[in-house]
């Protein structure tokens, strides 16, 4: 296939952009490097198309002119900026989103369109596993801005005929992710192995899901899903607390720090989220890597960069 990954360089997209590759897919990636590294394509660049524009004001007539399938991951892809900033995230996350619906709808021949959304478009739970249809109340602005593209990707799709699905995205984790809560816990037990602080309580509890399993599951529903602007959650379907997680962590590390629990959380984050991934599993797919071994692969990459560092 002729492939178009936006923000392509980051951290889950350099990691379907590999994938893509290994395939024998053509791909071209667009990414304007402000929260993404060149060297997360090292592996690659010399079999990949890699285009330094501006999402927000470049020509994705142009871009997605001749493609086959285009994967959008290029967003704003964490919940404080959009606190912070609310207008930012919603030219990112849904103005960019409407621009290249356009541009397909617009294309001779549309390409398929996988969209990669958030669970932060469900708020906080009422019922879990969270299955696609739980109702969708967000908590951020982040969420909001997801919950309506993702209305956009379906309207597109049901209106104008164009093959496009969604990707709802749990708790990923991986190598080249430099910040969020398993880097960020490696990076605190490293600096002191005798106590850490971190956020919360521990009983708050996510569905971990490593990046590799996150990218089979894009190419799954690029592959065999109906296209019709339907959802498919992204996770394990395990719930683990943030204890579990640092348990992990620490298992890997051979440490035993204290714990200081600071009690609160970061303003927009949800007490709890756990995919119901029943309607990902119809089509085939089935998440392969376990938190304890994601954990350890992770521990080696971190590691490995503070070699590569020193």
């Amino acid at each position: 296939m002729n492939v178009l990954v936006t923000g392509g360089a980051g951290f889950i997209g350099s990691h379907l952009v590999e994938a893509l590759v290994v395939r024998g897919d053509d791909v071209t990636v667009l990414d304007d490097l402000r929260g993404a590294a060149i060297s997360n394509l090292d592996a690659v660049l010399g079999r990949v198309r890699f285009e330094e524009d501006d999402i927000q004001s470049c020509d994705l007539d142009r871009f997605v002119r001749g493609t086959d399938t285009v994967f959008h991951l290029a967003a704003n892809a964490y919940v404080p900026p959009s606190v912070d900033d609310p207008v930012y995230d919603f030219n990112l996350n849904l103005g960019v989103t409407v621009r290249l619906l356009q541009a397909i709808r617009n294309a001779p021949k549309a390409p398929s369109f996988v969209y990669a959304s958030s669970a932060a478009v469900y708020g906080n739970p009422v019922a879990m596993p969270m299955t696609e249809e739980h109702p969708m109340e967000p908590v951020s602005p982040y969420g909001v801005h997801k919950l309506a593209a993702d209305h956009e990707v379906r309207v597109f799709s049901q209106l104008f005929g164009i093959h496009a699905s969604t990707v709802r995205f749990f708790a990923t984790y991986g190598p080249r992710q430099r910040k969020q809560v398993v880097y960020d816990l490696i990076r605190k037990v490293e600096a002191n192995a005798e106590r850490i602080s971190v956020y919360g309580d521990g009983t708050q509890v996510r569905d971990f899901v490593f990046v590799t399993d996150v990218v089979q599951a894009m190419i799954d529903v690029a592959e065999r899903a109906p296209g019709h602007g339907e959802a498919y959650n992204v996770g394990t379907g395990i719930g683990y607390s943030i204890a579990d997680l640092v348990a992990e962590v620490c298992r890997a590390l051979n440490a035993a720090p204290q714990i200081d629990w600071t009690g609160s959380v970061r303003p927009g984050d949800a007490q709890a989220f756990v995919a119901d991934i029943s309607k990902l599993r119809a089509i085939g797919h089935e998440p392969a890597v376990s938190l304890r071994e994601g954990v350890a692969r992770v521990v080696a990459w971190a590691r490995e960069q503070a070699v590569e560092g020193a």
